[in-house]
Parts: structure tokens; C-alpha cells; sequence
């Protein structure tokens, strides 16, 4: 994994260093926010499906899944075979299941899979998008989930009227950390990079998009480590109530 992330993230590192090399120094001046889904959505329904169907090799099952999941979609990007991120996380499935020697019959596949379009907001999203409305900052999802994974959580979820962009990176065919998948939430917003913070799930997410050019928050939910991929982010916290107090604290929105 840690190969094809380096491959991946190359040519933003290099565009990095060549911004330091120029003295450039960053500032924030927020117009919008870009999410990715998992600050949002919680995945532990999928956990908790993945133990009811397996019990006592759930965890081991979403360990190995959710590795290949990803490292799928970067090897599809590396050779240029791309398929969205439904079938990925398919395929990512069988794999794992057959690595541990899981019988995963189709209704179980079908079960798990059934689940992406379940997911439920952790307890702190629908306050933290509250306070954030409050500021004036326009609200936007960037995430590598298909557009029907998107809009379906949403709807579900009833905070689809909240976003005023959904956006997929299917639309570009590609992934995060590509540049191409970024981009494409500037051009939904029509706002430069510094204009935009995203918050990220997952650290090698938040170092992709910091080496972009956005400002970036980090939901460390899982209170990992920092990935050593020379971009870290411009904040972390454990939740959503922590980004809004970063919001707050630089004095983004209609309140500059």
C-alpha cells in the first residue's frame, strides 16, 4: 500500500516543494468546506453487519476489506483501469473473504454490500453543520463514493439540503489522492484552493489534499498517527464539534 500511495502522491509533493521553494506561504481565508463521506457517515453499520454475518471474524473481515478496498481503486488509477468505487468495494469483498477463508455466499454479499447504502451520521454531524450554516460558509461533499452511494446516505440521512455540491469523483473517473479529484471541488464551487478547507476521514486524504493546495482538517476519529507523506494537515481533531471550533477560532464565514 504504502508504494502505490508514494506513486500516487508524487507529483503533488513535488508541486509542494516547489511552493516552498517559492516562499509561498499559505493563508486561510474560507469560503466554503469540502467533506469527504466518513466524517460524516459512520461505517459502523457495515461493522456490525460483517460480525452478524461472520461471528468473531467481523473485524479481521473489515481490516482486510477496507485495506484492498483502496489499494484497488489506486492500482486501477496507476494502470488506467478504472471502475467506480461500488465495484471496487465489491470486488475488495470477495477478495478479503476468500483471503480468510470466509464462505461469503451472494445474499451475504449482497448484505454487506446493501449496507453502504444505510449508513447513519455520527451523533455530532447534524450540530456541527448547524453551527457551520451559521458562519455563511457554503457546505460541499468530495468523496470517492459513487454518486448513487452519495445521494441515497443522504437522502436517507436528511441532510442532503445541506450540501449545496455533491460531488463524486467518479465524474473525473479517477480518485483521491489524484489531483484530478480534487479539482473537481474547485470547480463545483468556482473558489481558488485556499478558499476551500477539506476535511478528511482518512490521514493519507488529508495529506493528498493538503499537498493540493487546500486547507485542510483532519477528523481523527480513530486517533491515528499522521501519515509520512511530508503534508500535514492545517488542524485534527476528534470530531465535527472540533472543526467548528477551528471555524470559529480563524473567524471563517460571514463573521471575518
Amino acid at each position: 500500500m504504502q508504494v502505490s500511495a508514494a506513486g500516487l502522491t508524487a507529483e503533488l509533493l513535488a508541486g509542494a516543494r516547489a511552493r516552498r521553494a517559492e516562499g509561498a506561504t499559505p493563508r486561510i481565508r474560507l469560503k466554503a468546506i469540502a467533506f469527504d463521506a466518513f466524517p460524516i457517515f459512520s461505517p459502523a453499520p457495515v461493522v456490525s453487519r460483517a460480525e452478524a454475518l461472520f461471528p468473531g471474524h467481523g473485524a479481521a473481515l473489515m481490516d482486510e476489506w477496507w485495506t484492498r478496498q483502496f489499494e484497488y481503486a489506486w492500482l486501477r488509477l496507476l494502470s488506467r483501469s478504472y471502475a467506480d468505487f461500488w465495484q471496487v468495494t465489491e470486488d475488495a469483498l470477495v477478495f478479503a473473504a476468500r483471503k480468510l477463508d470466509l464462505d461469503l455466499s451472494a445474499d451475504q454479499r449482497a448484505a454487506l454490500m446493501g449496507t453502504f447504502l444505510d449508513l447513519v451520521a455520527w451523533p455530532d454531524v447534524v450540530p456541527a453543520l448547524d453551527s457551520l450554516a451559521r458562519t455563511g460558509l457554503r457546505l460541499a461533499f468530495l468523496s470517492n463514493f459513487t454518486p448513487r452511494m452519495l445521494d441515497v446516505n443522504l437522502e436517507r440521512s436528511g441532510l442532503k439540503a445541506r450540501f449545496e455540491h455533491v460531488v463524486s469523483t467518479a465524474q473525473a473517473r479517477t480518485y483521491k489522492p489524484d489531483p484530478r479529484a480534487y479539482a473537481l471541488g474547485l470547480t463545483a464551487l468556482s473558489l481558488r484552493r485556499d478558499e476551500v478547507l477539506f476535511v478528511a476521514h482518512a490521514g493519507w486524504d488529508a495529506a493528498g489534499a493538503k499537498t493540493f493546495g487546500y486547507p485542510t482538517f483532519w477528523v481523527n476519529r480513530a486517533d491515528l498517527p499522521p501519515e509520512e507523506l511530508g503534508a500535514p494537515p492545517d488542524a485534527t481533531g476528534r470530531g465535527l464539534t472540533d472543526l467548528v471550533e477551528f471555524v470559529e477560532r480563524i473567524g471563517a464565514g460571514e463573521r471575518r
